[in-house]
């Protein structure tokens, strides 16, 4: 894109000022309330437990910007199982890329930019992923309560779509809608139950995807699991030592046993018993993978 084609485009004014299309696409965008929030939550909602969250980051900049930094979170966030077949394997992510894709740029070009102290939001919890934007539909109706195959193509704001449209990144019919539907039931590990959602009333319109991985059964095992461990854990009684190594974990859960021995000023061997007694005992859990783990505490 020449500078000669702004005017034209939208971006710029006839006195070369940047028009408020332009203040968000540039690199240095000027709009406080232009950014994306994206956070890991730890669990099926954001209670939590003694960790709030896995992963959060806060982005500002251009919108093709925000696109990228938001894609590439949740494609950080999200695992990929796999099965065999006759002669290779079957990739099967949490979520359909094109899906996450779509949603977000759906959110961050029709969003209301009127509508100050809020953001677009990417929440990704254990069994679903939630793209929240600020305003509803343009018409005022609730995308509820509407066809998605009839619903026609409204931009709240034609330059940013005009421009996306341009750049590959969505399309002028307005799509995208069945776009995140029909990508989900093209998933080999696709359900009727994991069907997208689409919400929106007066001031927010939301797309939940659902984990195509994500087994009821197996989480509430899981959960019984813990439990189990928990009432193990609640009748063992800690040396002064152990109450250490705990209130350390507590406040710096991603601790390595190095970082431990060094903090404590103990051996490896020690250091190494004392922790393999707390997991065997269900004081101390380990989640997540070796390198990007953590630790959390059942006392």
């Amino acid at each position: 894109m020449e500078e000669k084609n702004f005017e034209s485009f939208g971006i710029v004014d006839s006195n070369g000022k940047l028009t408020n299309a332009g203040a968000l696409l540039a690199d240095n965008c000027p709009i406080r309330y232009s950014r994306l929030f994206c956070t890991r939550w730890s669990g099926l909602d954001k209670s939590g437990g003694r960790i709030d969250a896995l992963d959060s980051a806060e982005f500002t900049g251009s919108l093709i910007m925000l696109l990228n930094e938001g894609f590439s979170f949740v494609k950080r966030n999200m695992k990929t199982a796999w099965k065999k077949t006759a002669n290779s394997r079957i990739e099967l992510p949490d979520y359909c890329e094109r899906s996450v894709f779509e949603s977000i740029v759906n959110a961050l070009i029709h969003r209301d930019y009127l509508i100050n102290g809020s953001e677009v939001h990417i929440d990704i919890f254990d069994d679903r992923l939630v793209v929240y934007s600020p305003g509803g539909m343009p018409d005022g109706t609730k995308i509820q309560e509407r066809n998605i195959d009839t619903v026609p193509s409204t931009r709240r704001n034609p330059v940013l779509a005009d421009i996306f449209s341009r750049l590959g990144y969505m399309e002028r019919q307005g799509s995208g809608l069945n776009k995140i539907r029909n990508a989900y039931r093209s998933a080999e590990n696709y359900t009727p139950d994991k069907e997208p959602v689409f919400y929106s009333d007066r001031v927010e319109f939301t797309v939940t995807l659902k984990n195509l991985n994500f087994s009821a059964s197996e989480n509430e095992a899981k959960s019984e699991a813990k439990s189990e461990v928990k009432n193990e854990a609640e009748n063992y009684r800690l040396t002064e030592l152990e109450e250490k190594l705990c209130d350390l974990l507590l406040e710096y859960p991603e601790l390595t046993q190095s970082e431990i021995r060094e903090r404590l000023n103990l051996s490896r061997s020690k250091v190494q018993r004392m922790m393999r007694k707390l997991t065997e005992n269900g004081i101390i859990i380990r989640e997540g993978s070796r390198r990007k783990g953590y630790w959390t505490i059942h006392l």
